[in-house]
Protein backbone atom coordinates (compact mmCIF):
# COMPACT_ATOMS: atom_id res chain seq x y z
CA UNK A 1 0.00 0.00 0.00
CA UNK A 2 1.25 3.39 -0.63
CA UNK A 3 2.15 5.98 2.30
CA UNK A 4 -0.10 8.34 2.65
CA UNK A 5 -0.14 12.18 3.75
CA UNK A 6 3.55 12.46 3.75
CA UNK A 7 5.80 14.92 2.46
CA UNK A 8 8.58 13.51 3.34
CA UNK A 9 11.22 11.88 0.80
CA UNK A 10 12.19 8.90 2.10
CA UNK A 11 12.41 6.79 -0.92
CA UNK A 12 13.71 9.13 -3.07
CA UNK A 13 16.86 10.21 -0.75
CA UNK A 14 17.44 6.06 -0.23
CA UNK A 15 17.36 5.94 -4.33
CA UNK A 16 19.51 9.16 -4.25
CA UNK A 17 21.80 8.13 -1.94
CA UNK A 18 22.30 4.72 -3.97
CA UNK A 19 22.78 6.47 -7.01
CA UNK A 20 25.44 9.09 -6.06
CA UNK A 21 27.28 6.22 -4.03
CA UNK A 22 27.63 3.69 -6.33
CA UNK A 23 30.45 2.44 -7.50
CA UNK A 24 31.94 -0.27 -9.91
CA UNK A 25 33.64 -2.10 -6.99
CA UNK A 26 30.06 -2.51 -5.11
CA UNK A 27 28.55 -3.98 -8.22
CA UNK A 28 28.78 -8.20 -8.69
CA UNK A 29 30.75 -9.68 -11.39
CA UNK A 30 27.59 -11.12 -12.62
CA UNK A 31 25.99 -7.97 -12.78
CA UNK A 32 29.07 -5.99 -14.99
CA UNK A 33 28.88 -8.62 -17.48
CA UNK A 34 25.46 -8.79 -17.79
CA UNK A 35 25.00 -5.29 -18.16
CA UNK A 36 28.28 -4.86 -21.13
CA UNK A 37 25.96 -7.46 -23.19
CA UNK A 38 22.52 -5.23 -22.26
CA UNK A 39 25.08 -2.04 -23.75
CA UNK A 40 25.75 -4.08 -26.82
CA UNK A 41 22.71 -4.88 -27.55
CA UNK A 42 21.06 -1.59 -27.36
CA UNK A 43 24.43 -0.11 -29.61
CA UNK A 44 23.27 -2.98 -32.24
CA UNK A 45 19.47 -1.85 -32.40
CA UNK A 46 20.16 1.86 -32.61
CA UNK A 47 22.88 1.76 -35.60
CA UNK A 48 20.56 -0.83 -37.34
CA UNK A 49 17.74 2.26 -36.95
CA UNK A 50 19.63 5.12 -37.81
CA UNK A 51 18.28 5.57 -41.30
CA UNK A 52 15.16 4.11 -40.72
CA UNK A 53 12.41 6.53 -42.02
CA UNK A 54 11.23 8.06 -38.55
CA UNK A 55 14.94 8.27 -37.26
CA UNK A 56 15.68 10.21 -40.57
CA UNK A 57 12.67 12.58 -40.27
CA UNK A 58 13.38 13.30 -36.73
CA UNK A 59 17.60 14.00 -37.17
CA UNK A 60 17.35 16.11 -40.16
CA UNK A 61 14.95 18.18 -38.60
CA UNK A 62 16.48 18.60 -35.70
CA UNK A 63 19.83 19.27 -37.77
CA UNK A 64 17.46 22.47 -39.57
CA UNK A 65 17.18 23.62 -35.61
CA UNK A 66 20.35 22.95 -33.96
CA UNK A 67 23.28 24.55 -34.93
CA UNK A 68 25.17 22.85 -32.06
CA UNK A 69 27.46 19.96 -33.13
CA UNK A 70 28.81 18.49 -30.41
CA UNK A 71 27.53 15.32 -29.93
CA UNK A 72 27.39 11.61 -31.92
CA UNK A 73 24.03 10.74 -33.70
CA UNK A 74 25.14 6.38 -33.42
CA UNK A 75 25.61 4.98 -37.15
CA UNK A 76 26.31 8.02 -38.76
CA UNK A 77 28.29 10.97 -39.10
CA UNK A 78 25.99 13.89 -37.78
CA UNK A 79 26.04 15.61 -34.77
CA UNK A 80 23.73 17.69 -32.96
CA UNK A 81 23.25 19.31 -29.11
CA UNK A 82 23.93 16.66 -26.60
CA UNK A 83 20.11 16.91 -25.46
CA UNK A 84 19.28 16.51 -29.37
CA UNK A 85 22.09 13.75 -29.26
CA UNK A 86 20.09 11.80 -26.71
CA UNK A 87 16.33 12.20 -28.31
CA UNK A 88 17.72 10.60 -31.67
CA UNK A 89 20.11 8.31 -30.09
CA UNK A 90 16.83 6.94 -27.65
CA UNK A 91 14.83 6.96 -30.99
CA UNK A 92 17.11 4.65 -32.26
CA UNK A 93 17.37 2.47 -30.04
CA UNK A 94 13.59 1.80 -29.59
CA UNK A 95 13.21 2.67 -33.34
CA UNK A 96 12.22 -1.13 -34.23
CA UNK A 97 10.90 -3.09 -31.40
CA UNK A 98 14.10 -4.90 -31.01
CA UNK A 99 15.65 -3.27 -28.08
CA UNK A 100 15.50 -4.73 -24.30
CA UNK A 101 12.68 -5.22 -21.43
CA UNK A 102 12.33 -5.28 -18.16
CA UNK A 103 9.13 -7.15 -18.35
CA UNK A 104 7.46 -6.35 -14.66
CA UNK A 105 8.27 -3.06 -14.70
CA UNK A 106 7.37 -2.58 -18.37
CA UNK A 107 10.78 -0.73 -19.32
CA UNK A 108 12.53 -1.10 -22.34
CA UNK A 109 15.85 0.09 -20.26
CA UNK A 110 18.53 0.64 -22.36
CA UNK A 111 16.81 3.17 -24.75
CA UNK A 112 16.48 5.61 -22.29
CA UNK A 113 19.28 5.29 -20.20
CA UNK A 114 22.11 4.90 -22.50
CA UNK A 115 21.51 8.37 -24.85
CA UNK A 116 21.76 10.41 -21.87
CA UNK A 117 25.02 8.82 -20.33
CA UNK A 118 26.75 8.58 -23.58
CA UNK A 119 25.86 11.89 -24.22
CA UNK A 120 27.36 13.22 -20.69
CA UNK A 121 30.63 11.06 -21.85
CA UNK A 122 31.01 12.41 -25.06
CA UNK A 123 30.28 16.11 -24.12
CA UNK A 124 30.17 17.03 -20.72
CA UNK A 125 32.63 15.06 -18.16
CA UNK A 126 35.77 12.45 -19.09
CA UNK A 127 34.46 9.19 -17.59
CA UNK A 128 36.32 5.85 -17.49
CA UNK A 129 34.91 2.86 -18.68
CA UNK A 130 34.66 1.38 -14.81
CA UNK A 131 32.89 4.70 -14.35
CA UNK A 132 30.48 4.29 -16.83
CA UNK A 133 29.68 1.03 -15.61
CA UNK A 134 28.64 2.09 -12.21
CA UNK A 135 26.53 4.96 -14.16
CA UNK A 136 24.65 2.86 -16.39
CA UNK A 137 24.02 0.75 -13.62
CA UNK A 138 22.18 3.04 -11.46
CA UNK A 139 20.04 3.97 -14.75
CA UNK A 140 19.55 0.25 -15.03
CA UNK A 141 18.03 -0.19 -11.28
CA UNK A 142 16.24 2.82 -10.76
CA UNK A 143 13.95 2.96 -13.88
CA UNK A 144 12.59 -0.56 -13.37
CA UNK A 145 12.15 0.18 -9.62
CA UNK A 146 10.05 2.82 -10.51
CA UNK A 147 7.88 0.64 -13.20
CA UNK A 148 7.52 -1.91 -10.46
CA UNK A 149 5.86 0.52 -8.13
CA UNK A 150 3.61 1.81 -10.69
CA UNK A 151 2.63 -1.99 -11.69
CA UNK A 152 0.72 -3.22 -14.52
CA UNK A 153 -2.12 -0.83 -14.11
CA UNK A 154 0.19 1.82 -15.31
CA UNK A 155 0.39 0.75 -18.69
CA UNK A 156 -3.25 -0.24 -18.08
CA UNK A 157 -4.51 2.84 -17.58
CA UNK A 158 -3.09 4.41 -21.35
CA UNK A 159 0.10 5.29 -19.78
CA UNK A 160 3.64 4.28 -22.29
CA UNK A 161 5.76 3.42 -19.04
CA UNK A 162 8.73 3.08 -21.59
CA UNK A 163 8.40 7.37 -21.61
CA UNK A 164 7.00 7.65 -18.08
CA UNK A 165 9.02 5.93 -16.05
CA UNK A 166 11.95 6.33 -18.11
CA UNK A 167 12.66 9.91 -17.06
CA UNK A 168 14.05 8.54 -13.99
CA UNK A 169 16.54 5.59 -15.69
CA UNK A 170 17.87 8.80 -17.57
CA UNK A 171 18.47 10.95 -14.47
CA UNK A 172 20.03 8.54 -12.22
CA UNK A 173 22.25 7.35 -14.90
CA UNK A 174 22.82 11.01 -16.00
CA UNK A 175 23.42 12.10 -12.62
CA UNK A 176 25.93 9.27 -11.60
CA UNK A 177 27.78 9.90 -14.60
CA UNK A 178 28.06 14.02 -13.87
CA UNK A 179 28.90 12.27 -10.04
CA UNK A 180 25.60 14.80 -8.57
CA UNK A 181 25.86 15.07 -4.04
CA UNK A 182 22.46 12.82 -2.79
CA UNK A 183 21.15 16.23 -2.53
CA UNK A 184 21.37 17.62 -6.54
CA UNK A 185 20.81 13.62 -7.41
CA UNK A 186 17.40 14.28 -5.46
CA UNK A 187 16.58 17.28 -7.61
CA UNK A 188 17.68 15.51 -10.68
CA UNK A 189 14.85 12.77 -9.83
CA UNK A 190 12.60 15.95 -8.92
CA UNK A 191 13.31 17.38 -12.55
CA UNK A 192 12.82 14.43 -14.24
CA UNK A 193 9.76 13.13 -12.77
CA UNK A 194 7.54 16.22 -13.90
CA UNK A 195 9.05 16.28 -17.17
CA UNK A 196 7.48 12.13 -17.59
CA UNK A 197 4.72 11.49 -20.39
CA UNK A 198 3.97 8.77 -23.47
CA UNK A 199 0.76 8.16 -24.21
CA UNK A 200 -0.13 4.02 -25.80
CA UNK A 201 -2.46 5.37 -28.08
CA UNK A 202 0.78 5.90 -29.98
CA UNK A 203 0.80 2.24 -30.78
CA UNK A 204 -2.00 2.59 -33.69
CA UNK A 205 0.94 3.32 -36.01
CA UNK A 206 2.02 6.52 -35.03
CA UNK A 207 5.78 7.10 -35.54
CA UNK A 208 5.82 9.24 -32.39
CA UNK A 209 5.82 5.99 -30.63
CA UNK A 210 9.10 5.06 -32.03
CA UNK A 211 10.47 8.55 -29.98
CA UNK A 212 9.07 8.16 -26.52
CA UNK A 213 11.94 6.51 -25.35
CA UNK A 214 14.10 9.33 -26.87
CA UNK A 215 12.25 12.23 -25.17
CA UNK A 216 12.63 10.63 -21.54
CA UNK A 217 16.53 10.13 -22.07
CA UNK A 218 16.37 13.76 -23.16
CA UNK A 219 14.51 14.96 -20.13
CA UNK A 220 17.18 12.79 -17.64
CA UNK A 221 19.66 14.32 -19.23
CA UNK A 222 17.87 18.19 -18.62
CA UNK A 223 17.25 16.79 -15.49
CA UNK A 224 20.81 15.62 -14.27
CA UNK A 225 22.34 18.63 -16.26
CA UNK A 226 20.01 21.75 -14.60
CA UNK A 227 20.65 19.84 -10.91
CA UNK A 228 24.46 20.46 -11.44
CA UNK A 229 24.22 23.64 -11.52
CA UNK A 230 21.93 24.06 -8.55
CA UNK A 231 18.46 24.18 -10.33
CA UNK A 232 16.17 22.52 -8.25
CA UNK A 233 13.08 20.13 -8.38
CA UNK A 234 10.30 18.04 -6.92
CA UNK A 235 12.11 16.56 -3.28
CA UNK A 236 9.37 14.31 -2.51
CA UNK A 237 9.07 13.08 -6.03
CA UNK A 238 7.31 9.67 -5.63
CA UNK A 239 5.88 10.38 -2.05
CA UNK A 240 3.87 13.38 -2.27
CA UNK A 241 0.48 12.92 -2.02
CA UNK A 242 -0.97 15.66 -4.13
CA UNK A 243 0.71 15.71 -7.48
CA UNK A 244 3.77 13.65 -7.03
CA UNK A 245 4.82 10.94 -9.67
CA UNK A 246 3.09 8.17 -7.62
CA UNK A 247 -0.12 9.67 -6.70
CA UNK A 248 -0.70 11.53 -10.50
CA UNK A 249 -0.02 9.24 -12.61
CA UNK A 250 -2.10 6.39 -10.81
CA UNK A 251 -4.78 8.37 -10.41
CA UNK A 252 -4.66 7.16 -7.14
CA UNK A 253 -3.29 7.57 -3.35
CA UNK A 254 -3.10 3.15 -3.21
CA UNK A 255 -2.51 2.10 -6.75
CA UNK A 256 1.35 1.94 -6.37
CA UNK A 257 3.41 0.69 -3.84
CA UNK A 258 6.11 3.08 -2.49
CA UNK A 259 8.41 -0.04 -0.71
CA UNK A 260 9.37 -1.07 -4.48
CA UNK A 261 11.06 1.88 -5.27
CA UNK A 262 13.67 0.83 -2.49
CA UNK A 263 13.50 -2.48 -1.12
CA UNK A 264 16.77 -3.98 -1.13
CA UNK A 265 18.51 -1.43 -3.27
CA UNK A 266 21.99 -2.89 -3.71
CA UNK A 267 21.44 -5.83 -2.58
CA UNK A 268 18.85 -7.08 -5.28
CA UNK A 269 19.91 -5.95 -9.07
CA UNK A 270 17.02 -4.91 -11.76
CA UNK A 271 19.21 -5.67 -14.43
CA UNK A 272 20.02 -9.05 -14.24
CA UNK A 273 16.03 -9.09 -14.91
CA UNK A 274 16.21 -7.23 -18.31
CA UNK A 275 15.31 -9.34 -21.34
CA UNK A 276 16.43 -9.55 -24.82
CA UNK A 277 14.44 -9.94 -28.17
CA UNK A 278 14.81 -11.77 -31.04
CA UNK A 279 12.09 -10.94 -32.99
CA UNK A 280 11.39 -7.44 -34.56
CA UNK A 281 8.42 -6.90 -32.36
CA UNK A 282 7.25 -5.58 -29.07
CA UNK A 283 8.31 -8.06 -26.04
CA UNK A 284 4.38 -9.05 -25.57
CA UNK A 285 4.17 -10.97 -28.64
CA UNK A 286 7.63 -13.00 -27.82
CA UNK A 287 5.94 -16.43 -25.56
CA UNK A 288 3.16 -16.64 -28.37
CA UNK A 289 5.62 -16.78 -31.05
CA UNK A 290 7.96 -19.13 -29.42
CA UNK A 291 4.81 -21.31 -28.02
CA UNK A 292 4.29 -21.64 -32.16
CA UNK A 293 7.54 -22.19 -32.84
CA UNK A 294 7.72 -25.38 -30.29
CA UNK A 295 4.63 -26.35 -31.96
CA UNK A 296 5.67 -26.34 -35.32
CA UNK A 297 8.55 -28.32 -34.46
CA UNK A 298 7.06 -31.38 -33.25
CA UNK A 299 4.17 -31.14 -35.73
CA UNK A 300 5.16 -29.03 -38.84
CA UNK A 301 2.12 -27.40 -40.32
CA UNK A 302 1.39 -24.80 -42.89
CA UNK A 303 -1.03 -21.60 -42.52
CA UNK A 304 -3.44 -23.50 -44.96
CA UNK A 305 -3.63 -26.72 -42.33
CA UNK A 306 -5.11 -24.03 -39.48
CA UNK A 307 -8.71 -23.21 -38.34
CA UNK A 308 -7.74 -20.95 -36.10
CA UNK A 309 -5.28 -20.71 -33.14
CA UNK A 310 -6.36 -19.38 -29.87
CA UNK A 311 -4.18 -17.62 -28.04
CA UNK A 312 -4.73 -17.48 -23.88
CA UNK A 313 -2.99 -14.19 -22.15
CA UNK A 314 -3.21 -11.77 -19.38
CA UNK A 315 -5.57 -8.81 -19.83
CA UNK A 316 -2.64 -6.33 -19.80
CA UNK A 317 -1.54 -8.50 -23.11
CA UNK A 318 -5.19 -8.43 -24.59
CA UNK A 319 -5.17 -4.93 -24.33
CA UNK A 320 -1.84 -4.53 -25.03
CA UNK A 321 -1.38 -6.16 -28.54
CA UNK A 322 -4.15 -8.37 -28.79
CA UNK A 323 -6.61 -6.00 -30.78
CA UNK A 324 -8.00 -6.67 -34.46
CA UNK A 325 -5.50 -5.95 -37.31
CA UNK A 326 -5.75 -2.73 -39.09
CA UNK A 327 -3.13 -1.60 -41.56
CA UNK A 328 -2.07 1.65 -39.96
CA UNK A 329 1.38 1.53 -40.16
CA UNK A 330 4.96 -0.63 -39.44
CA UNK A 331 4.36 0.62 -36.12
CA UNK A 332 1.08 -1.15 -35.52
CA UNK A 333 2.37 -4.13 -37.64
CA UNK A 334 4.98 -4.50 -34.85
CA UNK A 335 2.70 -4.12 -31.92
CA UNK A 336 -0.38 -6.25 -33.22
CA UNK A 337 -0.07 -10.38 -31.47
CA UNK A 338 -2.22 -11.64 -34.44
CA UNK A 339 -0.50 -10.27 -37.57
CA UNK A 340 2.92 -10.98 -35.89
CA UNK A 341 1.67 -14.64 -35.98
CA UNK A 342 0.83 -14.47 -38.94
CA UNK A 343 4.36 -13.02 -40.27
CA UNK A 344 6.02 -15.80 -38.43
CA UNK A 345 3.82 -18.43 -39.63
CA UNK A 346 3.96 -17.48 -43.60
CA UNK A 347 7.37 -16.13 -43.16
CA UNK A 348 9.55 -18.24 -41.40
CA UNK A 349 10.63 -15.76 -39.12
CA UNK A 350 9.40 -12.30 -37.58
CA UNK A 351 12.84 -10.84 -37.46
CA UNK A 352 14.12 -7.22 -39.27
CA UNK A 353 13.86 -8.86 -42.92
CA UNK A 354 10.28 -9.72 -42.03
CA UNK A 355 9.00 -6.10 -41.59
CA UNK A 356 9.26 -4.12 -44.34
CA UNK A 357 6.88 -0.91 -45.50
CA UNK A 358 5.34 -2.94 -47.95
CA UNK A 359 3.97 -6.01 -45.16
CA UNK A 360 1.84 -3.65 -43.71
CA UNK A 361 -0.87 -4.00 -46.27
CA UNK A 362 0.40 -7.79 -46.91
CA UNK A 363 -3.21 -9.45 -47.34
CA UNK A 364 -2.04 -13.27 -47.31
CA UNK A 365 -0.63 -11.96 -43.71
CA UNK A 366 -4.33 -10.05 -42.66
CA UNK A 367 -6.13 -12.92 -43.41
CA UNK A 368 -4.09 -15.29 -41.99
CA UNK A 369 -4.25 -12.44 -38.66
CA UNK A 370 -7.94 -12.90 -38.55
CA UNK A 371 -7.25 -16.62 -37.43
CA UNK A 372 -5.57 -15.69 -34.60
CA UNK A 373 -7.60 -14.73 -31.14
CA UNK A 374 -6.40 -13.31 -27.87
CA UNK A 375 -8.26 -14.13 -25.21
CA UNK A 376 -7.95 -12.92 -21.32
CA UNK A 377 -7.64 -15.64 -18.88
CA UNK A 378 -8.08 -14.66 -15.46
CA UNK A 379 -5.53 -17.56 -14.29
CA UNK A 380 -2.85 -15.93 -16.29
CA UNK A 381 -3.68 -12.14 -14.96
CA UNK A 382 -3.72 -13.37 -11.23
CA UNK A 383 0.07 -14.48 -11.22
CA UNK A 384 0.80 -10.82 -11.23
CA UNK A 385 2.99 -8.71 -13.41
CA UNK A 386 6.14 -11.26 -13.40
CA UNK A 387 4.42 -13.26 -15.22
CA UNK A 388 1.93 -10.91 -17.92
CA UNK A 389 3.67 -12.44 -20.93
CA UNK A 390 2.47 -15.85 -20.33
CA UNK A 391 0.66 -17.62 -22.59
CA UNK A 392 -0.92 -21.21 -23.31
CA UNK A 393 -1.49 -21.22 -27.36
CA UNK A 394 -4.07 -23.71 -29.20
CA UNK A 395 -3.55 -24.51 -32.44
CA UNK A 396 -6.86 -25.63 -33.85
CA UNK A 397 -6.44 -27.69 -37.59
CA UNK A 398 -8.82 -28.01 -39.74
CA UNK A 399 -8.56 -31.92 -39.45
CA UNK A 400 -10.18 -31.28 -35.97
CA UNK A 401 -6.91 -32.05 -34.24
CA UNK A 402 -5.49 -29.45 -31.64
CA UNK A 403 -2.00 -28.34 -30.71
CA UNK A 404 -1.16 -26.67 -27.29
CA UNK A 405 2.01 -25.04 -25.85
CA UNK A 406 2.52 -22.85 -22.66
CA UNK A 407 4.90 -20.56 -22.51
CA UNK A 408 5.66 -18.50 -19.57
CA UNK A 409 8.83 -16.36 -20.85
CA UNK A 410 10.77 -16.08 -24.18
CA UNK A 411 13.89 -16.48 -25.02
CA UNK A 412 16.25 -13.60 -24.14
CA UNK A 413 14.34 -13.65 -21.14
CA UNK A 414 15.67 -13.34 -17.28
CA UNK A 415 14.74 -17.12 -17.09
CA UNK A 416 16.51 -18.13 -20.10
CA UNK A 417 19.33 -15.36 -21.24
CA UNK A 418 20.38 -15.24 -24.41
CA UNK A 419 24.29 -16.33 -24.39
CA UNK A 420 27.44 -13.90 -25.19
CA UNK A 421 27.55 -15.58 -28.89
CA UNK A 422 23.91 -14.76 -29.74
CA UNK A 423 24.00 -11.24 -28.43
CA UNK A 424 27.17 -11.00 -30.51
CA UNK A 425 25.71 -12.50 -33.37
CA UNK A 426 22.34 -10.60 -33.12
CA UNK A 427 24.78 -7.58 -33.21
CA UNK A 428 26.40 -8.23 -36.20
CA UNK A 429 22.84 -8.81 -38.46
CA UNK A 430 21.74 -5.46 -36.61
CA UNK A 431 25.36 -3.54 -37.97
CA UNK A 432 26.25 -5.30 -41.34
CA UNK A 433 24.82 -2.64 -43.04
CA UNK A 434 26.80 0.15 -41.70
CA UNK A 435 30.14 -1.12 -40.38
CA UNK A 436 32.94 -3.64 -42.13
CA UNK A 437 33.81 -6.70 -39.61
CA UNK A 438 36.69 -4.72 -38.46
CA UNK A 439 34.85 -2.15 -36.82
CA UNK A 440 32.47 -4.23 -35.35
CA UNK A 441 34.92 -6.03 -34.04
CA UNK A 442 36.48 -3.28 -32.41
CA UNK A 443 33.37 -1.63 -30.71
CA UNK A 444 32.61 -5.59 -29.34
CA UNK A 445 35.58 -5.87 -27.55
CA UNK A 446 35.58 -1.75 -26.63
CA UNK A 447 32.28 -2.60 -24.78
CA UNK A 448 33.08 -6.53 -23.19
CA UNK A 449 36.00 -4.76 -21.89
CA UNK A 450 34.61 -1.40 -20.37
CA UNK A 451 36.13 -2.22 -17.34
CA UNK A 452 39.77 -1.28 -18.37
CA UNK A 453 38.68 1.67 -21.33
CA UNK A 454 40.06 4.66 -20.11
CA UNK A 455 37.91 7.25 -21.69
CA UNK A 456 34.63 5.68 -22.58
CA UNK A 457 34.93 8.33 -25.73
CA UNK A 458 36.35 5.29 -27.66
CA UNK A 459 32.93 4.08 -27.39
CA UNK A 460 31.76 7.05 -29.31
CA UNK A 461 34.35 7.05 -31.62
CA UNK A 462 33.21 3.21 -32.89
CA UNK A 463 29.46 4.04 -33.21
CA UNK A 464 30.71 6.39 -35.97
CA UNK A 465 30.86 4.45 -39.74
CA UNK A 466 34.26 3.99 -40.91
CA UNK A 467 36.27 4.01 -37.46
CA UNK A 468 38.40 1.05 -36.93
Amino acid sequence: MAEHGSAENVHTRKIAEFVSGLSCEQIPAEVRERIKLLILDSLGCAIFGANLEWCRILRHTLEGLDATHTTSIWGTDARLSSAHAALVNGTQVQSFELDDVHRKAVLHVGAVTLPALIAVAESHAKISGREFLAAAVAGYEIGPRVGLCMGQEHIGQGWHSGATVGVFSAAAGTARALTLSPDATVHALGIAGTQSCGLMAAQYGAMVKRMHAGRAAQSGLYAALLASQGFTGIVDVFEAPYGGFCSTFSRSQDRFDLAELSAELGERFETMRVSLKFYACVGSNHTTLDAIRDIRSRRPFTPDDIDSIVVHASQVAVDHVGWPYKPEGLTAAQLNLPFCVATLLIEGNAFVDEFTADCVDDEARIELSRKVKVRHDPAITALGAGSRHQVRVDVHFRDGTVESETREAPRGSEQSFASADDIIEKFRKLTRGVMAAIQQDSLIKAVLDLDNLPDSRRLVELLRPGTS
